[in-house]
């Protein structure tokens, strides 16, 4: 899919069938065949619409970070004002919910995929995370914090902390004490 031409409404549709299955059966050993049948469609037309197996997993990236700068702009939005802490307990409450599992499954697939693999179809998309999300976390300090290499650092270590206990909750299901991480990190965000 080029990044300036407007998608088919077929194309679209493919993709937004494809991202669902993608969510349940993830990215890494994507087969086309078995997402053609199962999106009701066929190798043959998901290579004439995304190029190559590549361009399909490219797509489908893209569209997992829609769904995260989507997510992220709606959490700016509804808590305009908010400080740091307030907002890594905000985004921590997003990240911990059980509904958003897939989603965050996903996200992690592609991260690892882009970490490893800088060359292939998830070139970019670890860094693209790190900056949309540090970006997002800048707008919740004061003006005179984020310009300063003490916000810089706040902000990394709130997405270090946020991104290390999701990893975690991913990994073991502990809640328990992926939420006793992040909170203890709050309180020491509010108390300098």
């Amino acid at each position: 899919m080029g990044a300036n031409r407007v998608p088919s409404a077929r194309e679209s549709e493919l993709l937004e069938a494809a991202y669902r299955y993608a969510l349940t059966h993830g990215l890494a050993d994507l087969s086309l065949r078995p997402l053609a049948a199962a999106i009701g469609s066929s190798p043959r037309v998901l290579l004439y619409l995304f190029g190559s197996k590549d361009g399909l997993v490219r797509a489908l990236l893209a569209r997992a970070r829609a769904d995260e700068l989507d997510l992220l702009e709606r959490l700016r939005r509804e808590n305009a004002g908010a400080g740091l802490p307030q907002a890594l307990e905000v985004i921590w409450t997003w990240l911990a919910d059980p509904a958003h599992r897939e989603l965050l499954a996903l996200w992690l697939e592609g991260y690892a995929q882009a970490v490893a693999n800088p060359a292939g179809p998830w070139a970019g998309f670890a860094e693209q995370t790190v900056t949309d999300w540090l970006a997002v976390l800048e707008q919740f300090q004061a003006p005179e914090e984020r310009r300063s290499p003490h916000g810089a650092a706040r902000r990394a270590l709130a997405l270090a902390v946020l991104r290390g206990a999701l990893l975690d909750l991913l990994a073991t299901g502990d809640l328990a004490r992926t939420d006793a991480v992040v909170r203890q990190q709050i309180q020491l965000l509010q108390a300098t």
